[in-house]
């Protein structure tokens, strides 16, 4: 995994295309910025994969409950790919947004393909939801360092939604503990 995050990181490393903007927001620095944003939007993207591959493949007892769930945590993920993405481009930065983009930088574990009992599903989505969350919170800290309040303030609040999610799927397990 940090030979891929190396890669990533390299890969990013070199001065993207920016285009002219009136935003105040040194160019050093939204060069910066596009690049931590860039890499929160492959882990966002992998993030909503995720959530379809739960929500398709979920089995057992509490199926509806936890396809429901999975389907709700995928819509709330699709406005933060949007809010990332869209703050990218605000900020004079390309989205790269594609499928093999977020393949190769995502910071995510890969998603069990052979699992359908809910619990298995409920353990590898909160294991997302978490990781995702960690790295938002990151994000929040990184745009800081940067004096990007606007930023930040968009990853605090996905960083919110991510962990009310994290709980309501966490909840399945807790009470049997």
């Amino acid at each position: 995994m940090k030979d891929r995050m190396k890669s990533a990181t390299m890969e990013m490393s070199e001065s993207p295309r920016m285009y002219e903007t009136e935003n105040d927001i040194p160019q050093k620095r939204r060069v910066e910025l596009c690049q931590l944003i860039n890499q929160r939007l492959a882990d966002v993207l992998d993030l909503q994969l995720q959530m379809k591959q739960a929500h398709w493949n979920v089995k057992g007892p509490h199926f509806i409950g936890l396809h429901k769930l999975f389907d709700e945590i995928y819509e709330d993920v699709q406005e933060y790919v949007d809010l990332i993405a869209e703050r990218i481009v605000q900020l004079g930065g390309i989205a790269e947004g594609t499928a093999r983009v977020a393949a190769k930088r995502s910071r995510l574990d890969e998603y069990p393909l052979d699992i359908a009992e809910g619990s298995a599903h409920i353990e590898a989505v909160a294991r997302a939801l978490s990781t995702f969350g960690r790295e938002a919170r990151n994000t929040i800290d990184e745009a800081d360092d940067l004096d990007d309040a606007d930023t930040a303030d968009m990853f605090t609040e996905i960083s919110r939604g991510i962990d009310k999610w994290l709980w309501f799927v966490e909840a399945h397990t807790q009470a049997s503990k």
